[in-house]
């Protein structure tokens, strides 16, 4: 890296290609867990006896673990400074836990098990994960940010497109059966799950070693930086005041779940609106103490005085992943029973249609790395604004799509739409939001900003098998029909973000 010196220029060196290629590079093998992670869990769900409306509920780990997770690593990564710098040691472990999950994961005996291995899997994902959003933001200067940004979505691409296609490859190139007996996961789905384990934790040794990083020193010498950071200590947030309504509303929402029988997936939204009344009375209670010097007080604080830009961008990012999530847990089961007329774990029917499913991902991660050498362009023409918009309504067409194609081959059209929107909400949020953000807070504001990835899809795990029961005759098809409206939401929610150039 240039200018390692103690005397630093005021503005921040330029990268050369090469360098910020490097420095993404570990999205590779991180995408490529995480695809696999997205394409074959809820068929291991499935075949260890999960029921379809079931699936919802034992996916809610992995957004949770991202609530909880993101924020704690953002701000240890933040105050973290050593021979090895300030976020790669987070990548290095977090890739050699997410390694031995992939090892354990298709070895699981039964569906907590395999539950259970999901949360650990989706924790270590995110350990590693997070400290990558930053690493940009601290890196790179403002006008080469959004170009780091799109080379992470085009690895995202690259890896996800291998990792998704490769129980398929295993079963049509190395034949490799993809059926087992019943309770058993099939031999290309755990040789899969093997391959990813490599990939992903080379892929990020080679940006752990090919990478430097900025000290906090340098990084503070820095004068060109277009946020600067925020006095939260100033601003008084009324804690009391939020413990008391959320409290309220989640034991309301737990009265009524119980007392009417409601569908158990509505616990978890009782839960949600009790901890985050119960956090704010902890912040409450730190604050009375004057103990506002750790980190989970400083955490709740900066939740509550987030830059401006988080907040108009909240709206976007919710009922983008609403879709996203959606899309993961219901495309397996809507594609085998509504184009392969099979709901049966066991049977050739299902498996063919789950391996093809790993296609369509496969092919929606690759047009994402063709849509990301394609958005810059887009937003030469369109603006930021105006491009994310164009992209997910294009996410839009090819999700509600599904319902009108029969041919399960024609089915990789729509995966155009949907490449292009992943590619977008990969990179411009994060353009439109990283030159706001503070540098000593670029960790713990990019895992606040996770908040607005997980929340809505811990709403979806709670609501969504509920309204396919109760609305759609519990038809998973109509999952992706309601993704479909949640993209066209978001697009009009980002065209009212005010100041992204």
């Amino acid at each position: 890296m240039n200018n390692q010196n103690n005397n630093y220029d005021s503005n921040k060196p330029n990268l050369s290609f090469w360098q910020i290629w490097n420095m993404c590079f570990g999205f590779l093998g991180i995408q490529f867990g995480f695809a696999l992670q997205n394409g074959n869990v809820s068929r291991i769900f499935q075949t260890l006896g999960a029921q379809v409306d079931d699936i919802p509920i034992l996916w809610v780990a992995a957004p949770l673990t991202g609530l909880i997770v993101q924020p704690i690593i953002g701000y240890w990564s933040d105050k973290t400074w050593g021979r090895f710098g300030r976020r790669r040691p987070f990548f290095f472990i977090g890739a050699v836990l997410t390694t031995i999950s992939l090892f354990i994961m298709p070895h699981s005996p039964t569906l907590w098990i395999a539950a259970g291995m999901l949360w650990i899997m989706d924790a270590s994902i995110n350990v590693t994960m997070e400290p990558f959003r930053a690493l940009v933001g601290d890196n790179l200067p403002e006008k080469q940010r959004a170009t780091g940004y799109g080379l992470q979505s085009f690895f995202i691409g690259i890896g996800a497109v291998l990792a998704s296609a490769l129980p398929w490859m295993m079963t049509n190139w190395f034949d490799v059966s993809n059926t087992a007996a019943l309770g058993q996961i099939p031999e290309s789905v755990k040789y899969s799950f093997y391959w990813g384990g490599v990939v992903l934790l080379v892929a990020v040794l080679w940006t752990v070693m090919r990478t430097k990083e900025y000290s906090p020193e340098q990084l503070a010498a820095f004068e060109n930086h277009t946020a600067k950071p925020t006095n939260t200590a100033l601003v008084d947030i009324n804690f009391n005041k939020g413990a008391i309504i959320f409290v309220v509303l989640g034991l309301a929402t737990l009265a009524l779940v119980m007392g009417l029988s409601l569908e158990k997936e509505l616990y978890l939204l009782a839960g949600g609106l009790l901890a985050f009344g119960i956090v704010q009375w902890i912040a409450s209670a730190l604050k009375a103490a004057n103990k506002r010097q750790g980190g989970f007080y400083q955490v709740v604080q900066d939740v509550f005085t987030m830059p401006e830009a988080m907040k108009q961008l909240a709206w976007v990012q919710f009922f983008s992943w609403f879709t996203l999530f959606a899309m993961w847990i219901y495309t397996t089961a809507a594609v085998t029973s509504f184009h392969y007329g099979s709901s049966d774990a066991t049977s050739k029917a299902f498996n063919d249609g789950a391996d093809w499913v790993g296609i369509l991902f496969a092919a929606y991660n690759g047009f994402a790395a063709i849509a990301a050498i394609c958005i810059p362009f887009l937003v030469k023409k369109m603006g930021l604004k105006g491009a994310h918009c164009f992209n997910l309504l294009l996410g839009a067409l090819g999700l509600a799509s599904f319902m009108f194609i029969t041919d399960p081959k024609m089915l990789l059209i729509p995966m155009i739409g949907v490449g292009f929107a992943w590619a977008s909400i990969l990179s411009l949020p994060y353009a439109m939001l990283s030159n706001a953000l503070p540098s000593n807070k670029m960790g713990v504001y990019m895992g606040i900003f996770n908040f607005f990835i997980v929340i809505p899809q811990l709403l979806a795990a709670s609501i969504l098998g509920l309204i396919l029961r109760h609305v759609f005759s519990n038809q998973p098809i109509y999952a992706l029909l309601i993704g479909a409206a949640s993209f066209v939401v978001a697009a009009i929610a980002v065209m009212r973000v005010k100041n992204s150039n």
